[in-house]
């Protein structure tokens, strides 16, 4: 609401692992959904997400019962492997993805639309390669940073980290984001400096970027 965003105006959500800080939002979106002078006049919408998203959905309907589930025709779930298919076109826009090294299913999403501009969002993921390659180019990389150097965390990013692989890819803006109280403790644009000379952004609640 304070984003000036309404709900029932959101037809695409992708889900990069199920961790509860990556995935506790939905229950509010489809019990809000649920109701019923909401219901007889949302439009399909599609959540996408990595292989065992159709379980894990399943399973907070088996918790919550009727209260969020909603008819097909209603909500798509896809269920992305990687290992099969890591693209998909749909009517404009281009959707590539690639493992990440956090938990077994993560994974990120690198959106290129018919203009040519592109989005790459990480998701939770400590460095490696896989991220590198999925970025290469993009208009806008959005990476977590969720530990200052010298307090790495297996499985996440530091800002110097961040900022190698945005140079690495040659990305044209980077936007740091999943601060820890840690991170809001320390210079992590300094940090990031390290490794990465271009625009650089750190995230904030109800930031707006324009691609």
């Amino acid at each position: 609401t304070r984003a000036g965003i309404r709900h029932e105006g959101i037809r695409r959500v992708f889900i990069t692992h199920f961790h509860p800080d990556h995935t506790a939002d939905l229950i509010h979106l489809l019990f809000v959904t649920r109701n019923p002078a909401i219901l007889k006049r949302r439009k399909p919408f599609v959540i996408t997400g990595p292989r065992g998203i159709k379980e894990f959905i399943q399973r907070l309907q088996e918790a919550y019962a009727d209260w969020i589930s909603l008819p097909p025709e209603i909500m798509t779930i896809e269920e992305i492997d990687v290992g099969i298919n890591p693209e998909r076109d749909y009517h404009n826009f281009k959707l590539t993805m690639q493992t990440t090294k956090h938990t077994p299913e993560s994974i990120a999403y690198r959106i290129n639309d018919r203009s040519g501009k592109s989005v790459v969002y990480s998701g939770d993921t400590g460095f490696c390669n896989e991220i590198v390659d999925l970025a290469m180019g993009a208009d806008l990389l959005i990476l977590e940073c969720s530990f200052p150097d010298g307090k790495e965390v297996e499985g996440h990013l530091t800002p110097s980290q961040a900022g190698r692989i945005a140079s690495l890819a040659g990305v044209k803006r980077l936007l740091l984001t999943h601060f820890y109280p840690e991170c809001l403790e320390t210079d992590i644009s300094a940090q990031c400096r390290r490794t990465y000379e271009g625009e650089l952004i750190l995230g904030s609640d109800l930031l707006r970027i324009r691609v």
